[in-house]
């Protein structure tokens, strides 16, 4: 045996090398001051025979990871038992320096809506063993389907009490509809204190992600179901729209800062996307929940005109009634027009980040106030949907949205300002995880209500998550609330349910 042979062999042996049969080399694994896997594990975008499985190597994670800048091996298997005994698919795969040493392997030959067990491995070290899930085949059969959505989970204004209680919920999968991070660098008056500057370059949004992930409770959310994601604005900026910042920043400077936001999303979270650094990522997507619901995924975010009238709460004006003005962009647009046409599903739910009904904050006679950042500010994107839904009789549309960080039950109607006129979908808003309501719109929104009757229900207060049960009769809504998110203890209720019967579109309150 040549020299060269013998040290390799000796190497491999030891557990110092570990080959890497993907790309047939060797690479050293270094000498770690701890465990890699300080930012957990995650699982996302199931279909009926894969699953995305990711990671993030980070030793020492709120200093840039504390990885060298080499590439690493590492190994992941699953299996269809907890004890990770029963392996049904194992590989290598390459964490590299370009990508923050974060993997995504998409694990594909496995069986429809099976629940699966999976884990990583570096060198000696073992990361935790997570529980995912397949969906089920398209357009068989399907009795149930239970999940959760949630969004706004700003650090600094409470505990991840809510991802804790959700962690125990018997789920199907979670959907998560953004404000993953806050880019801001925050007060200091805070209940949790951001680490850092405002986010403006890679390693500043690493670094919060890292923060946000190192969170126990939002680990075992993540390690309990599969998540379907998409992002708002806070992962890059607040209010942002497309190439337009909210703050006073050169269309180079945002564009700079918008990669490196995006491609922090993709590094931190476990979406299926062919993506390169500097590259956008095209975040909207469908799954089908066998013949019982189509989830189709919406950015309102990327694509996106500038917010109309000058942003913010305010009268609209021409340029909100525009048919320029345009929230999901065309090609995001017709897309979801061919999803929804070819649907043959009984439920389609539209999963999107900013809240869909109109509402006049300020009914009163020859006055008005709308938020120019929702649906309110584009009304032709809105018209055309609701249109589409009407005219092409889509089956049972309900919208999920996240973002307002309070509680709404919405008629979505043909036209908001006819009392009379058709109600096209039902719209849940979900409250945040731990985000704050301004306390000083909570009166006036419920002084605005009597006006704005297509709102079934609204509640500023209280942070949560809404779980989910879609049945061939029934669309059920939970909405899930914490007692407090500045006591880590907490405990968790139901608030109220609401139950969308098939056929019948408008949400009645459930008094069972």
């Amino acid at each position: 045996m040549k020299r060269r042979d013998f040290l390799i062999t000796t190497l491999l042996s030891s557990g110092l090398i570990i080959s890497d049969p993907l790309n047939t080399q060797a690479a050293s694994i270094p000498d770690f001051p701890n465990s890699p896997f300080t930012l957990g594990v995650a699982s996302g975008d199931p279909l009926s025979d894969r699953v995305i499985i990711w990671t993030r190597l980070a030793p020492d994670p709120l200093q840039r990871g504390g990885m060298p800048n080499i590439e690493i091996p590492v190994q992941w298997k699953m299996a269809k038992d907890p004890k990770m005994s029963e392996i049904v698919r194992q590989g290598t795969v390459m964490a590299t320096p370009e990508l923050g040493h974060s993997v995504h392997v998409d694990v594909t030959q496995l069986e429809a809506n099976q629940v699966y067990w999976y884990q990583f491995q570096v060198g000696d070290y073992e990361s935790a063993i997570a529980r995912t899930k397949t969906l089920p085949n398209p357009n068989t059969s399907v009795d149930k389907v239970k999940f959760a959505f949630a969004s706004c989970q700003d650090w600094q204004n409470g505990y991840y009490v809510a991802h804790k209680h959700l962690a125990k919920e018997d789920l199907d999968f979670v959907v998560f509809l953004g404000d993953y991070i806050y880019e801001r660098s925050g007060g200091q008056n805070a209940v949790r204190q951001h680490q850092g500057k405002d986010c403006l370059t890679i390693e500043d949004y690493r670094n919060r992600y890292a923060q946000y992930k190192s969170d126990p409770n939002l680990q075992a959310s993540h390690h309990r179901f599969p998540w379907i994601m998409t992002w708002d604005d806070h992962e890059v900026d607040n209010n942002y729209a497309n190439l337009s910042p909210e703050d006073n920043q050169t269309l180079e400077a945002f564009q700079a800062r918008r990669k490196a936001a995006y491609q922090a999303y993709y590094e931190h979270t476990p979406i299926r996307v062919a993506f390169q650094p500097g590259e956008d990522i095209t975040l909207y997507r469908s799954f089908d929940l066998g013949n019982l619901g189509k989830l189709m995924v919406l950015d309102t975010r990327q694509y996106r005109s500038d917010q109309p009238c000058g942003d913010r709460a305010k009268p609209r004006c021409p340029e909100a009634e525009s048919e320029t003005t345009t929230l999901l962009g065309t090609e995001q647009e017709q897309w979801l027009q061919s999803q929804l046409s070819n649907s043959s599903a009984s439920w389609n739910i539209i999963a999107q980040q900013i809240m869909m009904a109109q509402y006049d904050f300020d009914p009163r006679p020859q006055q008005e106030i709308f938020n120019m950042d929702q649906w309110d500010g584009y009304l032709a994107s809105r018209r055309r949907l609701l249109n589409f839904l009407y005219n092409n009789k889509i089956s049972n549309p309900v919208v999920i949205s996240g973002d307002l960080h309070s509680s709404w039950v919405n008629d979505l109607k043909l036209d908001f300002d006819d009392p009379t006129s058709p109600t096209v979908a039902t719209e849940f808003v979900g409250t945040a995880i731990s985000s704050q309501f301004p306390q000083q719109y909570i009166g006036p929104i419920k002084l605005a209500r009597i006006a704005n009757r297509h709102v079934k229900f609204f509640e500023g207060t209280k942070h949560g998550y809404v779980r989910c049960t879609v049945t061939p009769d029934y669309f059920k809504s939970d909405y899930q609330v914490v007692s407090s998110v500045s006591d880590p203890d907490a405990s968790l209720n139901t608030l109220q349910s609401f139950i969308v019967k098939n056929g019948q579109p408008g949400a009645v309150q459930d008094s069972a």
